[in-house]
């Protein structure tokens, strides 16, 4: 099932999210929507705060970048099929010399910066049979994985642009948010929910 994607504004994209357990309700479901979502909206990763669930978990599919002629063959077959779900995930580190990358996000459509981070992570994490993992990811699979796990953390990736672009970008934010924008997959605007 196709779930809307909620727009730069609501809360819920700031929130510290919670840990959950195997016990989570409909877990098996929950993450085959959202790779469902993410897919029918050309997105490489997908953060449960972006459904409105302000929960440690995101799911990612880098295939797409794999198409990218501008990669090494090396990074290409590295993208290629690399799909996983993360569960309570914790960076352990981040390494090396930071790289700028042009970001968007599917709760910031048409909005899209380039963002400093280091090319190197550790992390810690459980797959979806709760198996806990300790990996290390460079590159664009890093840098995916750093974008999905900061918004579990409440972080946008426009939090850490600069000021003067975060002013030049506030009225295209202020129009997300208000649901002035047209996209071609579900959404919801925290300035349109239903009024009690």
């Amino acid at each position: 099932m196709i779930l809307p994607i909620i727009a730069y504004g609501d809360p819920v994209l700031r929130k510290e999210c919670e840990a959950i357990t195997a016990e989570y309700p409909d877990l098996k479901e929950l993450i085959a929507n959202m790779y469902e979502t993410m897919y029918d909206a050309y997105g490489v990763g997908l953060a449960a705060p972006q459904v409105g669930l302000p929960i440690r978990l995101f799911v990612i599919d880098t295939t797409p970048f794999a198409e990218d002629e501008d990669l090494t063959k090396e990074e290409q077959s590295q993208l290629k099929d690399f799909r996983r779900i993360f569960i309570n995930a914790k960076v352990l580190e981040e390494t090396g010399d930071e790289w700028a990358f042009n970001e968007g996000c599917l709760s910031i459509p048409e909005v899209r910066e380039d963002v400093f981070r280091k090319p190197k992570i550790k992390i810690e994490y459980q797959d979806e049979d709760f198996k806990t993992h300790v990996e290390e990811f460079e590159g664009l699979v890093a840098r995916v994985i750093q974008h999905e796990y900061d918004h579990i953390d409440g972080i946008l990736f426009t939090d850490k642009l600069s000021t003067l672009k975060k002013r030049l970008i506030k009225s295209r934010l202020v129009n997300i948010s208000k649901g002035n924008i047209s996209v071609d997959y579900k959404m919801r605007f925290p300035s349109m929910k239903k009024k009690r």
